[in-house]
């Protein structure tokens, strides 16, 4: 009785602990059976109340209201970092004021859970870092209002044809973390428009100095896992894949306007 008595509390709290995933498992969606409750904890989760969560911003209540689904509500150790939540980017703006979680569509969030399993089979003390996922469409265009009309408007989609992937919440920009939180070097920092960014070119920086083997094997781990997970890299950025092609999107999924 002495057990039962300290231990239903300790069991409370740890269930208290647990996040919810929102929304559904789809079709074709990688299987994630660890987050599913066995029903022996049905009762139990009844008599603990939930945990207290933090308040969310207007934004992620929009993406909620998507169905887009918040990667780290999957799995926490995920790392996540956007970029543009500071104006150290190329835009040189704050364009997420009020964003700091990563959202994807369901079955690209299920797909990057897959990816962060193979690295942390890998290396156990590494993580995936997040910098962007999901951005609305008025975001993306003022992107393209700092770069049309110069050398480097390659780099970004285009609103008015489309977008890209990640206005479809079907696209990541991402890097591995260390033990210690610390970015593992990949030649060039994220968001580097420029050649040295190339996957392409690896081979040629390499010969001119201008990357590591250290580096180009970091890139390497990157993409071995994130293609292991269904995702498919973009030739002129190391950190950005698509979990899908322009037209598939296009023809069986929603633009985040």
């Amino acid at each position: 009785m002495r057990f039962l008595k300290y231990s239903l509390p300790i069991l409370c709290l740890l269930l208290a602990e647990c996040t919810s995933v929102s929304g559904h498992k789809e079709k074709g969606s990688p299987d994630i059976a660890e987050y599913e409750h066995p029903s022996d904890d049905i009762q139990l989760r009844k008599e603990c109340p939930p945990a207290p969560q933090p308040a969310k911003s207007a934004m992620a209540l929009y993406m909620d209201s998507l169905g887009l689904v918040n990667v780290a509500e999957l799995d926490s150790s995920l790392a996540v970092k956007l970029m543009y939540t500071q104006a150290d980017n190329f835009t040189g703006e704050v364009l997420y004021d009020n964003l700091s979680e990563a959202y994807l569509h369901p079955d690209a969030a299920y797909a990057l859970v897959k990816a962060q399993r193979a690295l942390k089979k890998l290396h156990p003390s590494y993580s995936l870092l997040i910098y962007d996922a999901a951005r609305p469409m008025s975001i993306q265009k003022k992107m393209w209002d700092v770069v049309k009309g110069t050398s480097k408007y390659k780099y970004v989609s285009n609103p008015n044809r489309g977008g890209g992937l990640h206005n479809y919440g079907l696209a990541v920009d991402i890097s591995i973390q260390d033990s210690s939180g610390q970015p593992l070097p990949m030649g060039t920092k994220v968001d580097h428009l420029g050649v040295e960014a190339h996957i392409t070119q690896e081979n040629e920086l390499i010969r001119n100095g201008k990357m590591s083997e250290a580096e180009r094997q970091n890139r390497i781990l990157l993409r071995k896992v994130m293609k292991e997970a269904g995702f498919r890299a973009l030739p002129s950025e190391w950190w950005h894949f698509n979990f899908c092609s322009r037209d598939v999107a296009r023809q069986k999924y929603k633009v985040i306007p």
